[in-house]
């Protein structure tokens, strides 16, 4: 049995993923991770209503991926609960955050950027040999990318920085606040919370899958999908999210189900909606040729 960890797992694309892997795996557990245990016990009594042998297959982990105490207690919960297991995960899906509609920069970036690493740094150690991570990320990262000047663009696409590197860039812009010229000093042109966190993110996955070869480490953007996150962009606009081209969730769980399970050509990268591979810093639209890396 292949157990599979998914933040942010009670609602949304996270709810979808859950039950796309219920229902096309049957090798597979999920860990149902909800940062408000009665959410994630609702979700959990939903899946049973749905499929009484899903149920069988999902349990229900508290955690929030903005604290890091409520992270640790994840992890000793998971290694209790599987103490006859050195390695009782295949697969974490990084999907909880926060949408593009907030213009908290800390907080987005807290939960965005740092979550994901707060849950990498906590539970890789429990991956078993082979296993994968998923990070989802957003096409709103190659977009910002998109704007930078061309040294941040180079940036965003380096293999050989470290952590420190990608956390003294997101200093600078805490730093820098809304001053345009210098948010421009650091070679941003037109900055947002939500893409700039997502375009971290894309590149702490082309990092963290250099130093640990032995996972497969990817991330992708799960397509413009209607949750709570972007439903607020349409109900400005007083239109329904379909005429914005928002899909349903599921449709937001093919590239995370392809990254899991999947053949996949190299490791680190960033896939679009469609499964194919994507550049960093430009957009990628969904049917258009793969990128090759060039």
């Amino acid at each position: 049995m292949k157990r599979i960890l998914i933040t942010g797992a009670n609602k949304g694309i996270g709810f979808a993923t859950a039950i796309a892997l219920l229902e096309q795996r049957p090798d597979v557990a999920v860990l149902l991770c909800s940062r408000d245990a009665g959410r994630g016990q609702a979700a959990l009594a939903e899946i049973a209503a749905r499929n009484t042998e899903w149920a069988a297959r999902a349990e229900m982990l508290e955690l929030d991926v903005a604290d890091s105490t409520s992270v640790h207690a994840a992890r000793a919960s998971i290694a209790a609960r599987f103490a006859a297991e050195t390695t009782p995960l295949f697969g974490i899906v990084n999907n909880a955050g926060i949408g593009f509609e907030s213009d908290d920069l800390q907080a987005t970036v807290n939960v965005n950027t740092l979550g994901v690493k707060r849950v990498c740094d906590a539970l890789l150690p429990l991956l078993a040999e082979g296993g994968r991570i998923v990070n989802v990320s957003s096409a709103a990262a190659p977009n910002f990318v998109s704007g930078c000047a061309p040294e941040r663009r180079a940036f965003f696409q380096d293999a050989s920085l470290e952590w420190p590197d990608i956390q003294e860039l997101i200093d600078a812009v805490a730093s820098a606040g809304e001053d345009s010229r210098r948010l421009q000093a650091l070679g941003i042109n037109e900055f947002n919370p939500y893409g700039f966190s997502k375009a971290c993110v894309s590149l702490y996955t082309l990092v963290l899958a250099r130093q640990h070869p032995e996972f497969g480490i990817n991330a992708c953007t799960p397509g413009f999908i209607e949750t709570d996150l972007t439903r607020p962009v349409a109900e400005a606009r007083g239109v329904a999210p379909s005429e914005l081209g928002m899909a349903p969730p599921q449709q937001g769980t093919t590239a995370i189900v392809h990254l899991l399970f999947g053949q996949l050509s190299g490791n680190g990268h960033y896939y679009g909606s469609d499964t194919k591979r994507s550049p960093l810093d430009r957009y990628r639209a969904p049917g258009s040729a793969e990128y090759r890396g060039d």
